[in-house]
């Protein structure tokens, strides 16, 4: 019974903590939010997607993040579920 308990906390535990975790809206970010909460993007990445996002509007997909030079799919996908527009 013990054993289910503890199961039964770790889930709910860990459940809670996805559904918080932080989000970015990469239409409104600074490119320190951006930094500090996607993966794999550091500094000057964070500062090129707020540049191309002055040069070029607002982002209509995760996907228009590929446009910024040294952003792929591999970093996309990793934080997709950071990301909100």
């Amino acid at each position: 019974m013990k054993l289910l308990q503890s199961l039964f906390l770790i889930v709910t535990l860990f459940c809670s903590f996805s559904v918080y975790a932080e989000k970015i809206n990469i239409n409104t970010a600074t490119a320190e939010q951006i930094s500090t909460t996607m993966s794999g993007i550091g500094d000057s990445k964070a500062r090129a997607i707020v540049e191309y996002r002055k040069n070029h509007g607002r982002f209509e997909s995760i996907e228009a993040l590929k446009g910024v030079d040294g952003v792929g799919m591999k970093t996309i996908e990793k934080n997709r579920d950071k990301i909100t527009l």
